[in-house]
């Protein structure tokens, strides 16, 4: 889709139908298996295998050209056309001439790039790979063709070990600059002991959690373990993403016994309600029978707009599974999203485990581009990082696991929570997660994969934001008061991290204002010292992820200081507010309710000026 569109509708991900509703979902009368598209997998293989199989076969509708060198009837020939649809291990390439050789062809030799957008983060290049004819469509003048070698194996020999070569180097070379830096701050800081101390703390705060999170791993799949769990969906007013979370949350690699889906619906004013029932009406016709919908996917409408806790609650209180998981109702998970979330909950001191979350709408726009970097830094290192200690602080709303039974424990302190005298309507999961991590464990599980829709609009953005870092400070300030109990890195970190980010606006201030206007100093140790910073996210993107969006790292890093940077002075002072800004929850009704007031108060004010002018 064209850059031009992307203020008319989100740019995502285009997956060619499957022939079933639910084809990752064990058949419980075991009459059907869980073939990929090319039917390549056999009753010999495991989980693990199965799953990996279907991903290299899962296929992106797009629209690019493709270059074909091939022979036909004892004769070399050159055609171009245009891909339909591609997975990792063929694409079906429809042509306009020379059809009737092209199906005949062998020797295929492809040459063609992959769009941005076209297919999961990592694959845009350029390909140079064989293959061969494997089915012809006469009607659409189209042949499908596999690859010789599948496209990831390609990426291996041909992109990816270089780029992570060269990241490495890159992302050791700015950490050493760091440190060299940060040294520089110890010879001169009998000079400005608080602004050389904040330095240093800030880049070391910095530098463990990149260590750290190199340091995480996954638990591991054990496939007898499959404790019973209920996935939550809140809903309001997502008549547009409902029914694909839904599904995404149904649709999964899990025993069918041992799964739930509740759906909660907060009073919403569009049209979500009767897109669920539709959705529960195909279901029930296409997989009914065999997948016991009617008793796994369950609809309550609450009967009022009583916040987004008061749904989570009502659907944890009307099951009895072992665990209950939280999904945001515009969030996608993988298949296997469920398999992997519940793996850390073998230690029966976890109390709650977070999974991670992509962008789903990555391509839309410059600032969408901009938080898949952001997410992806979020989620793979600083959070990884705290999952090294099982000290995650934050179970992030679009996708989170929790004990059932601790959930109930604390849902009256949840749903009543009260700050300054003010209801907490936002920030339910930091809420939550701080009433677990006092007493238990809570795990990060990089594997259990979801997408989420994220803002494209600045102005839907920047109230986000808002609202994050007034519910981050609110919930930082009450974890406070129990962190030091926690394993001697991880105590010291979150107390790091929440004065480093408070400071934050003061030290800019005094570095890029204060310093050259009193000392004229030209700035260009702190500023130098940013720009490393910004080049830690870009580098660890571009040796992660290996996408072409690892340049967005940097401008989020300048969006960051000029813009979002100075949010947090306001939420300082404004942190009680309950509204969301970008939803209309009751505290929004009466925000503005009360600032039509004000406004109607002022106009009367200003007419009677005027009358007594005149």
């Amino acid at each position: 889709m064209a850059k031009g569109q992307a203020n008319e509708e989100e740019v995502l991900l285009k997956e060619k139908s499957d022939r079933r509703l639910l084809p990752h979902v064990p058949d419980p009368l075991g009459q059907r298996t869980n073939l990929d598209r090319r039917g390549k997998y056999t009753n010999d293989e495991d989980l693990t295998t199965l799953l990996k199989e279907h991903e290299l076969g899962v296929r992106y509708i797009s629209r690019f050209p493709v270059k074909v060198k091939a022979e036909s009837q004892g004769r070399p020939f050159k055609v171009t056309g245009e891909c339909r649809d591609i997975s990792d291990t063929g694409m079906l390439l429809a042509v306009e001439k020379d059809y009737d050789l092209l199906k005949e062809a062998k020797n295929v030799h492809l040459n063609f790039k992959v769009p941005a957008g076209s297919m999961p983060e990592g694959h845009e290049m350029r390909f140079r790979i064989s293959g061969q004819i494997v089915r012809s469509v006469d009607s659409s003048q189209a042949v499908g063709i596999e690859f010789s070698q599948t496209l990831p194996s390609y990426m291996d020999r041909h992109k990816d070990r270089y780029l992570l070569l060269c990241a490495a180097i890159l992302l050791a070379f700015v950490s050493l600059c760091v440190v060299l830096m940060r040294a520089e701050s110890v010879i001169y800081f009998k000079y400005n002991a608080v602004l050389y101390s904040y330095s240093l703390i800030a880049a070391a705060f910095l530098l463990t959690r990149y260590l750290f999170g190199s340091f995480y791993r996954p638990v591991p799949i054990n496939p007898d373990f499959t404790p019973s769990v209920t996935i939550v969906i809140p809903c309001f007013n997502e008549e547009k993403w409902i029914q694909r979370t839904i599904l995404s949350c149904l649709d999964q690699a899990y025993p069918v016994d041992k799964l739930k889906v509740y759906v909660v619906d907060d009073c919403s004013s569009d049209q979500s309600v009767a897109k669920i029932h539709e959705l529960l009406e195909r279901l029930n016709d296409k997989e009914g029978d065999r997948y016991r919908v009617n008793d796994r996917v369950k609809l309550f409408v609450q009967e009022k707009n009583a916040g987004k806790r008061a749904a989570l609650v009502r659907g944890v209180e009307q099951t009895d599974t072992d665990l209950v998981m939280f999904v945001d109702s515009d969030s996608f998970l993988e298949p296997d999203a469920v398999r992997n979330l519940v793996q850390p909950f073998q230690d029966p001191k976890m109390g709650g485990c977070a999974g991670r979350c992509d962008v789903a709408n990555t391509y839309t726009n410059a600032l969408t581009e901009m938080q898949s970097v952001r997410y992806y830094i979020a989620f793979r290192i600083m959070k990884a990082a705290e999952g090294v200690f099982d000290a995650v602080t934050c179970l992030s709303g679009p996708l989170s696991c929790y004990r059932r039974d601790l959930v109930m424990k604390y849902k009256d302190r949840w749903i009543n929570q009260r700050f300054l005298g003010h209801k907490a309507t936002f920030g339910d999961d930091r809420a939550m997660t701080n009433f677990i991590l006092d007493h238990h464990r809570c795990g990060y599980q990089d594997t259990a994969v979801c997408s989420t829709i994220v803002p494209r609009k600045h102005r839907v953005f920047l109230k986000q934001q808002m609202r994050w870092k007034r519910s981050w400070l609110r919930e930082s300030l009450m974890a406070g008061r129990f962190m030091w109990r926690k394993e001697p890195y991880a105590a010291v970190n979150f107390y790091i991290g929440l004065i480093v980010p408070i400071m934050a606006p003061v030290v800019v201030v005094y570095n890029l204002l204060y310093v050259p206007l009193t000392q004229h100093i030209f700035p260009r140790t702190f500023l130098v010292g940013l720009l490393l910073m910004s080049l830690m996210m870009s580098f660890a993107q571009l040796l992660l992820r290996k996408s072409t969006t690892w340049t967005f790292g940097f401008l989020f890093c300048i969006y960051y200081e000029l813009v979002l940077l100075w949010q947090m002075p306001i939420a300082w002072l404004t942190f009680w507010k309950s509204t969301w800004g970008t939803r209309q929850t009751p505290s929004d009704v009466a925000a503005e309710e009360k600032k039509g007031q004000r406004k109607l108060k002022r106009q009367a004010q200003m007419e009677g000026g005027a009358n007594e002018k005149g």
